[in-house]
C-alpha cells in the first residue's frame, strides 16, 4: 500500500494550529505520517507540536517534529519534504481544515496519477465562505490564473514533486504557485476530485507568507518574472498564449495595488503589461474593463481572460 505524508510547516501558531492538528487526527485514513516544521517561531508553537507528537503519535499515525532556521515557507516545506517518508506527500498550512475523509479520498485516486487535486473554500474574517477556483480542463492556464494548485489544494508524488525541484525557497511570496506551473510544465497525469474537502482560513499578519500585496511590492513581480522564464525556456504547447496569461497577472497585481491605494506601483505595471499584450482588439477593449473590475473588487474576470486571451 503507498503512502501518505502530511507536511506542515508552522510559524507562531500555538494557538490556533490545534484546530488544523485535530482536522488531522480525525482523518479516516491510516496509515498517515505527519511531519511538522517550527519554523522559527517565538511563541509556544515546538511546545504544542511536541506535545501533540507525544499524545498522538502510533504505528499508524506517525508524527515527526522538526524545526528550519531559513525563515520562509519554501524552506519550511522542503524541510519538512526531506523528512517525509511517504510515496505521496500533502503540504499543508497550520491554520487550514482538512475534511475527515481528505486522505481517503485523496488514496483512491492515487492509482496511475501524479497530482490529484481538490476543491477547496475560503473561511473570510467576516465569518461567510466562498468556494476557491477548481478546474479540470486548461489546467495551466487556470493555474497561471487561478493558482488552482494552492499549498493546501493537492497531493503529489514524492518522486514526481523532487523531480520538479521542490519549492524555491528564495520565493518569499506566491512560490506554491510558481512550483504549481512548474510542476505542470512537466505535464503530470492528473485526477480530480469534485467536492470540497479543505477549508482555507483567512490568515492574520503573523503568517509565514503574510497579507496585503504592498508591503511586498517587487516580490509579486520577481515570481511573475521567473515563471515567465520558466514558460519561455519550455516545450509547452500555446506557449505564447501563457505568456500573453502572465502579462495579465500583472494587470491584475496593479489592480490590486491600486486598491490598496498605490497608484504610482498600478499604473507603472499597468502600462508595462498592457503594452506586452499584443494589439489583438478584442484584448484591448476588454482588458481594461477586467482591470477596473477587479479595482472595484469584483470577482469573474479571470474567467473572461482565460477565453480572450
Amino acid at each position: 500500500m503507498e503512502r501518505m505524508s502530511i507536511v506542515i510547516p508552522v510559524y507562531n501558531r500555538a494557538q490556533v494550529v490545534q484546530r488544523t492538528l485535530a482536522s488531522v487526527l480525525a482523518q479516516t485514513f491510516r496509515p498517515v505520517q505527519v511531519v511538522l516544521v517550527d519554523n522559527c517561531s517565538t511563541d509556544s508553537t515546538l511546545h504544542v507540536l511536541n506535545d501533540f507528537k507525544a499524545r498522538y503519535s502510533a504505528c499508524d499515525f506517525e508524527v515527526i517534529v522538526t524545526q528550519e532556521e531559513q525563515h520562509t515557507a519554501g524552506a519550511a516545506r522542503n524541510r519538512g519534504f526531506t523528512e517525509a517518508g511517504g510515496d505521496w506527500v500533502m503540504f499543508f498550512d497550520s491554520d487550514d481544515e482538512m475534511h475527515p475523509r481528505l486522505v481517503e479520498r485523496y488514496m483512491s485516486k492515487l492509482k496511475g496519477n501524479d497530482i490529484v487535486a481538490v476543491k477547496a473554500r475560503l473561511h473570510k474574517a467576516d465569518g461567510s465562505y466562498s468556494n476557491l477556483a477548481f478546474a479540470t480542463r486548461d489546467i495551466l492556464a487556470n493555474q497561471i490564473i487561478h493558482s488552482i494548485l494552492g499549498t493546501q489544494r493537492y497531493c503529489v508524488r514524492s518522486k514526481f514533486v523532487a523531480q520538479a525541484g521542490l519549492w524555491d525557497d528564495s520565493l518569499a511570496s506566491w512560490n506554491d504557485w510558481e512550483l504549481g506551473v512548474r510542476m505542470l510544465l512537466k505535464h503530470p497525469k492528473m485526477a480530480f476530485i469534485d467536492d470540497t474537502l479543505v477549508t482555507i482560513n483567512e490568515s492574520g499578519k503573523d503568517s509565514i507568507t503574510g497579507t496585503g500585496f504592498g508591503p511586498k511590492h517587487g516580490q509579486w513581480e520577481q515570481v511573475i518574472d521567473q515563471v515567465e522564464r520558466e514558460i519561455a525556456e519550455s516545450h509547452v504547447t500555446d506557449r505564447d498564449r501563457y505568456l500573453r496569461l502572465l502579462d495579465y497577472k500583472r494587470v491584475v497585481l496593479a489592480a490590486h495595488y491600486s486598491r490598496e491605494g498605490h497608484d504610482d506601483w498600478a499604473q507603472a505595471l499597468y502600462s508595462q503589461a498592457m503594452a506586452r499584450l499584443g494589439s489583438k482588439w478584442l484584448t484591448r477593449a476588454v482588458v481594461p474593463m477586467l482591470y477596473g473590475r477587479i479595482k472595484r473588487g469584483k470577482r469573474g474576470s479571470g474567467q473572461i481572460a482565460r477565453i480572450i486571451i
